[in-house]
């Protein structure tokens, strides 16, 4: 039996506006830029103001049209909102300029390079290999990864032969086509499928009587566990071998490429594009002698906009046409474009005072860090407290702060470096986890690589400094700082 009844529910949703506004919020200057000319060209009403019209003062356009007025037009909404308007054009329109703004030049430079692919295909369609070897030769070239490694099994290769390609061959074919054929192409080492296989490939290669290249060649292909474990007493004992010997060979080992696809462009066509920071950070003596931390917008790639008068002046003709059939159409259309076109400064204003008050929240917690530059000063930082100072939710403060870097008198930084977590040290001071990382770094950079501290010696050793931390969370910021455990850091 089915049932009516009312019930109330309360939700909250977000309106088209806001969820571009938050889009906007998000973009770092480049992309900003790109959105501002994908809006110009879909809605003609938003316009550039050019740098001669400026200083301009905009009149609303009411004068010559009180005469006759719009109060018998029939639509669905005020034309008289868009003709008389009180207010001035030049409340609609957004300078996103500063006088401290520089000229960036921010084109795009377009490099067309060759791509792996294509410089193997124009190689094994020069060797004597035709029919369906060639086929089969060209699809284990096309199933290469980036980096010029075969990651497919050979049964697969086979299958996909048979259904795409209509070539029904063995597993053992394609295999012998891969060793005979790909793997004799340059690059030396395209076509493996393992590390082992590619630094073989290349050290076979090197025609050479060289005893450090020989016995490279051995350990890669005999010894290789002990390698990449750095058990190098095991392979000084394994081949009764002096430790300089051994130095010979890692240094020919060394110099093998473990990806040799890395110097050809994954694509034919890349965009080389430089960063362009978002914040422009000054330091100026202030009165008291102090310096002072002024926080400013780089706005140069978001130009002035304004509501387009030609617009405007198409709504007021349409008025004075009373007698067209597509009249209401016309206005319709019109009106959404001039709605669009406000609404999109009103986002631009509001996205550019958004990321002003985030850059003074951050410079107010930083301030020390922007005038010595010296990473130990940072304080420890994180999102709610740049979020209390201006009063914005959390996650417009991570989309402001996403991809977004700051110009300062030491060099470009990236906003999001500046966040970290906080540790309380014996003094009972709080201080950055980024300090501790950094005192981390120091310690293993000056260790003796013959006996690299471990993990419990790491701790012993920031201990002395005055941080008291867990083994664990030593081996949590080695790995967020890409340092190996003390048996890979060893060396001879």
């Amino acid at each position: 039996m089915l049932k009516q009844n009312l019930q109330l529910r309360l939700g909250q949703k977000l309106a088209p506006q806001q969820i571009q506004l938050m889009k906007l919020i998000q973009l770092h200057t480049l992309e900003f830029e790109e959105e501002l000319e994908r809006e110009l060209e879909e809605n003609p009403a938003l316009e550039k103001v050019q740098e001669e019209s400026k200083e301009e003062d905009y009149a609303s356009l009411d004068e010559g049209f009180e005469e006759e007025g719009t109060d018998s037009i029939t639509t669905d909404f005020d034309v008289d909102e868009y003709i008389f308007d009180d207010e001035p054009a030049y409340k609609t329109a957004s300078n996103n300029y500063s006088a401290d703004d520089e000229d960036f030049d921010n084109e795009s430079l377009l490099t067309e390079g060759q791509s792996l692919y294509d410089y193997l295909l124009e190689q094994i369609r020069l060797i004597s290999i035709e029919g369906d070897d060639l086929k089969i030769a060209e699809y284990i070239i096309g199933n290469l990864d980036n980096d010029g490694y075969l990651r497919r099994e050979s049964k697969q290769l086979v299958d996909d032969l048979a259904f795409s390609q209509g070539v029904y061959t063995t597993k053992e074919k394609v295999e012998d086509i891969l060793e005979n054929y790909v793997q004799k192409l340059d690059p030396p080492g395209v076509g493996a499928r393992s590390l082992q296989e590619c630094l073989l490939l290349q050290i076979e290669k090197k025609v050479s009587a060289d005893k450090a290249v020989s016995l490279a060649g051995n350990i890669l292909r005999n010894q290789f566990d002990a390698l990449t474990n750095k058990h190098y007493n095991k392979i000084i004992q394994k081949y009764d071998i002096e430790e300089e010997d051994l130095k010979d060979a890692l240094e020919v080992i060394s110099k093998l490429s473990p990806k040799v696809g890395g110097n050809f462009d994954t694509q034919t066509i890349t965009i080389n594009q430089e960063i362009i920071p978002d914040f422009v950070i000054q330091i100026k003596e202030g009165k008291n002698g102090q310096s002072e931390v002024i926080p400013l917008l780089n706005s140069k790639n978001a130009p002035t906009l304004r509501v387009s008068d030609e617009y405007k002046d198409i709504l007021t003709t349409y008025s004075h046409d009373k007698n067209s059939p597509d009249h209401k159409q016309a206005a319709l259309f019109i009106k959404q474009k001039l709605d669009a076109a406000k609404w999109y400064i009103d986002a631009i204003n509001q996205r550019q005072n958004t990321l002003l008050q985030t850059i003074t929240a951050i410079v107010k917690l930083q301030k020390n860090y922007f005038i010595t530059g010296d990473e130990k000063s940072l304080k420890p930082m994180i999102l709610k407290d740049v979020a209390d100072i201006t009063g914005f939710d959390i996650s417009t403060i991570s989309r402001v702060v996403k991809s977004k870097y700051a110009d300062t008198p030491n060099g470009i930084v990236y906003l999001k470096s500046l966040f970290s977590d906080s540790l309380t040290n014996d003094d009972g001071e709080e201080v950055s986890t980024k300090e501790i990382k950094n005192h981390l770094q120091e310690v293993i950079n000056n260790e003796n690589k013959r006996k690299p501290l471990t993990d419990d010696a790491l701790v012993g050793l920031l201990k002395e400094k005055g941080y008291n931390i867990a083994r664990r969370t030593i081996a949590k910021y080695r790995e967020q700082l890409n340092i190996p455990v003390a048996r890979l850091r060893k060396e001879l």
